[in-house]
């Protein structure tokens, strides 16, 4: 298997399938009764997936019932002098493909998440407004992956300043200062000083290490002041319930288009993700595919 199809198997994007117990339904259900997906919506699915590489091929070969009352698609996957079958497994609405985790399907797949996210993802952001492409990261400012995906972002950024970035906080659970960080980072972003989040953001991630739930006060009210904005006016903006109430819109906002970990990148609707995993060339031609397509 060549190593840009590995990459989407591995990444999650597509079809490493194995049935989630949930579906393993009474195999008696009637499959005369399961709506079948079209042609269209399969290629349509396809080319969101792999359409961005000139250079790889796909083949429906058979679209079926199957015994768990979904569809079942079978397609052959080629690229150059190799090939992978799979079978995709499509839910009764039509709308997701089952890999032991739901993935969109679709003619346009990612087009849902992209219209949730124009119109949620309100976090600070770089490039015009008006951009073709938009990236947005969910992200949690304890989350060492978080940390180490930075430099890659801001090298996408530097190599595609026609692009659009969006950083949403998605402060985890299971981290015990990391919403106090994102309420900071809320107050820092809103300021009369909203340039001064990068700074502030880059720098927590910085101290990540320095930081623990009895100093973050301390520490995030000093990194705030080192970015350029009053560090105690930020502090007594973050322990509003206000604040609070901005991070939790933006956790729902994640939890609707199905983030589920940290990071998590979104191109144009079309969850990647950590990017730092991912080779440049496929990026730029992911970024190149998503700007003519979603026109």
């Amino acid at each position: 298997m060549s190593k840009r199809i590995l990459l989407i198997v591995t990444s999650g994007l597509i079809f490493g399938l194995t049935l989630a117990p949930a579906f393993a339904q009474d195999k008696a259900t009637k499959t005369a009764e399961v709506a079948l997906p079209s042609e269209d919506a399969v290629n349509g699915f396809m080319r969101y997936t792999f359409g961005y590489d000139e250079g790889t091929t796909w083949k429906i070969t058979k679209i079926q019932p199957s015994p768990y009352g979904m569809a079942e698609v079978n397609v052959v996957v080629a690229q150059k002098d190799q090939q992978a079958a799979y079978r995709l497994l499509v839910t009764p609405d039509g709308a997701h493909v089952i890999i032991g985790e739901a993935i969109p399907f679709g003619v346009k797949p990612y087009e849902p998440a992209r219209k949730k996210l124009d119109a949620g993802a309100k976090g600070p952001s770089k490039g015009l407004a008006t951009a073709a492409v938009t990236i947005v990261e969910f992200s949690d400012f304890q989350c060492p992956h978080c940390k180490e995906a930075q430099p890659a972002i801001e090298k996408i950024l530097t190599a595609h300043p026609e692009v659009k970035f969006v950083f949403q906080n998605y402060p985890l659970l299971s981290h015990d200062w990391a919403r106090k960080a994102a309420a900071y980072a809320d107050c820092v972003g809103h300021s009369a000083k909203p340039d001064a989040f990068w700074k502030f953001a880059s720098d927590v991630f910085d101290a990540q290490n320095q930081v623990t739930a009895s100093n973050a006060d301390e520490k995030l009210t000093a990194i705030a002041d080192g970015a350029g904005v009053k560090g105690v006016e930020v502090a007594a903006c973050a322990a509003a319930p206000a604040t609070d109430g901005h991070v939790q819109k933006s956790i729902d906002l994640g939890n609707a288009i199905e983030v589920n970990s940290t990071p998590t990148f979104f191109i144009n609707g079309r969850k990647i993700g950590n990017l730092s995993g991912i080779p440049d060339n496929i990026v730029d031609e992911i970024l190149a595919f998503h700007a003519k397509e979603d026109k």
